[in-house]
């Protein structure tokens, strides 16, 4: 059973989701609850907002949770990726194509990277165009820059 439930953040009002006693999925800000979830609040969720919330105000720099995204065999190997890309650092879509043994699969990181369904979690946040640039985020340019900066990644 999926249950999801609403909490403020720095970055404005976020879902939290889990099932099955793994975090699923973050909602950013304005982003409607899909149907299936029950809106409830459970011990898993309480934790993953108090984590949350020690990283934005700059207390914590990893979670310690379970997480369980849905996603293809080569999204959850750039999701595996994201993972060790150490706080406070970034890397580039090339990088971590490299990194997963497909080097010419920039672009199809890129995509893994926007269908994150647990960014900040799961870091896509720290991943740059080759040239520097802040490519997209789910979550607006605006989060990225608020994530990397307070990293101390800009």
């Amino acid at each position: 059973m999926k249950k999801a439930f609403l909490y403020k953040t720095a970055m404005g009002e976020v879902g939290l989701a889990e099932k099955d006693g793994a975090l699923t999925n973050l909602f950013i800000a304005g982003t409607v609850l899909p149907a299936e979830y029950i809106l409830e609040e459970t011990p898993l969720l309480n934790e993953a907002y108090n984590q949350l919330e020690q990283y934005l105000s700059a207390k914590r720099r990893t979670f310690e949770l379970p997480f369980a995204p849905e996603g293809t065999a080569f999204e959850q190997r750039v999701w595996q990726a994201l993972l060790s890309i150490p706080f406070g650092q970034v890397r580039t879509y090339s990088q971590i194509a490299q990194q997963i043994g497909s080097p010419k699969a920039a672009r199809a990181v890129g995509r893994a990277n926007s269908k994150n369904p647990i960014s900040v979690f799961i870091p896509c946040h720290r991943v740059i165009g080759s040239d520097g640039s802040l490519t997209g985020y789910a979550g607006g340019l605006k989060i990225k820059e608020f994530l990397l900066r307070l990293e101390g990644a800009l």
